[in-house]
């Protein structure tokens, strides 16, 4: 296993084959209390898993805008968004996550069922989410953790494949929406489906459309330029990004982050799709 360290309290993992084509990173963090209170979430097209070690409830906010907080035990699934979220940051906690690949999900439900939620992992895995939790909770070390949970997962995806599989098409077109940046009707015409068939099967294997799908990998690769740029061209990297004009840009930034994105550039102590909350 190899196993690194990115921050005091945070340890991350990327598993093997064959579960590492459906899981990108399994990652474990504790007792980290920034200054802020919030963070907004931006989407991404996956689906997290987020597993409860500690004793005390989870807290999580079931509405972006609202200051009401639901107490979850086991740990919640955030289905695959297609608009912002906001996590708590103010308590305490200690917790596993499991971060799927866009439509690598094994789910017993359509992944389109989870979209724009955040659900108890107990609706999702029943009884096997407890049993689960005293294993990782009694494991000594992250690393010891990261072993169960990825025994775990092969064994979902074992029984998840007896009785489904993510079809081929569906997989062609997460790699060319994410990595290739191409449209949904070029997509369409190369995997020999009808649009209608097509849409369903995307729907139920990733939880967003095509087309909703392909708009937040755009995003996305704006995201990620601006992670290492000072100084902004802002009408070259919609245009590099696949924008085709600067109204289209601002919706679509808008639309997704909540933020216009001059504002969004200028937020302090942002990372990668987090963006800290002072309220």
């Amino acid at each position: 296993m190899t196993d690194f360290l990115t921050s005091p309290s945070t340890h991350a993992y990327s598993p093997l084959p064959p579960l590492a084509d459906h899981v990108a990173l399994l990652w474990r963090q504790s007792n980290h209390l920034p200054a802020h209170p919030k963070e907004r979430c931006l989407p991404d097209g996956t689906v997290e898993w987020i597993i409860n070690l500690a004793d005390d409830a989870l807290p999580i906010y079931p509405n972006p805008h609202t200051n009401h907080l639901d107490w979850v035990r086991d740990g919640v699934v955030m289905g695959a968004h297609s608009q912002y979220f906001v996590i708590d940051t103010a308590h305490p906690v200690t917790i596993l996550g499991v971060h799927f690949k866009p439509g690598g999900g094994f789910f017993a439900c359509p992944a389109d069922e989870l979209h724009n939620q955040g659900i108890p992992l107990d609706c999702l895995l029943g009884r096997r989410i407890g049993e689960l939790r005293e294993q990782l909770i009694a494991a000594a070390t992250p690393q010891a953790q990261f072993t169960i949970l990825e025994r775990f997962l092969l064994a979902e995806r074992y029984q998840y494949q007896k009785r489904n599989n993510q079809h081929p098409a569906v997989r062609f077109a997460v790699d060319q929406f994410a990595t290739h940046a191409r449209s949904v009707a070029s997509v369409t015409e190369q995997i020999g489906l009808s649009s209608t068939r097509f849409t369903q099967l995307f729907r139920a294997q990733v939880g967003l459309t095509p087309k909703v799908f392909s708009r937040v990998q755009r995003f996305q690769r704006v995201i990620r330029r601006l992670e290492n740029q000072q100084a902004v061209d802002w009408v070259a990297l919609a245009l590099d990004c696949g924008y085709y004009d600067q109204a289209h840009f601002i919706h679509d930034f808008q639309a997704f982050s909540g933020f216009t994105p001059t504002t969004y550039a200028a937020q302090p102590g942002k990372r990668l799709n987090h963006v800290p909350l002072l309220v």
